[in-house]
């Protein structure tokens, strides 16, 4: 179809109102058109993320696309271990998928890319030390560091043990985070007596 500049600017306003990126059920639900959508994407007006996730072509190169596109497909989840380990620059390794921390009974995000590596988490470990960024215009959850470093000692099998002990490492030298906070996330994490004699060891 083709599209008149009317019907472009009001859905390029609906996409920038939501940080130049929309799925296709927030679209509609805002009052894009499919058959709109489809000719803007066929147009070159907004570029395919993944599989039913758009963005506006005329921005700016994503500084982090990863995070961006997980956080739009699953709203409720939080960017964790490995990953949270990136964002904070607290580990030397580089995430080969986006770890997403999310509600018990809640549903992986079914999108082609990137991969994401889902973990359910329930009470406080879920919901304690979540910080929001902006990431590309979206709000994206992410723990904090020092809930992230004792989530890596409770994932110490499935991240490395080596991977926790530095992350701890880097938290206490470039973070600068409190030794009670480590601790409170210990306890929350319930690592307490695995991580504490790691940072005694760093005082």
């Amino acid at each position: 179809m083709k599209l008149t500049p009317g019907q472009i600017n009001r859905a390029k306003g609906i996409f920038r109102r939501h940080g130049g990126m929309l799925r296709t059920a927030e679209a509609i639900r805002e009052g894009i058109q499919p058959r709109v959508l489809y000719a803007m994407r066929d147009a070159g007006l907004v570029e395919t993320l993944t599989r039913g996730c758009y963005r506006l072509a005329d921005l700016a190169p994503m500084a982090n696309p990863d995070l961006a596109i997980v956080a739009k497909a699953s709203p409720k989840g939080v960017v964790c271990l490995v990953s949270a380990l990136a964002f904070h620059e607290i580990t030397t390794q580089i995430p080969h998928a986006v770890d997403l921390a999310l509600p018990a009974h809640a549903h992986k995000p079914t999108i082609s890319h990137p991969p994401v590596q889902a973990f359910w988490f329930s009470g406080r470990a879920y919901s304690e030390g979540v910080e929001t960024h902006e990431i590309d215009g979206v709000q994206v959850h992410i723990y904090n560091p020092a809930k992230t470093v004792a989530d890596c000692f409770k994932y110490r099998n499935k991240v490395g043990l080596d991977v926790a002990i530095e992350a701890l490492r880097f938290c206490r030298e470039r973070k600068r985070t409190p030794v009670s906070e480590l601790l409170e996330s210990a306890r929350i994490c319930r690592v307490q007596n695995i991580m504490s004699p790691y940072l005694d060891a760093m005082l």
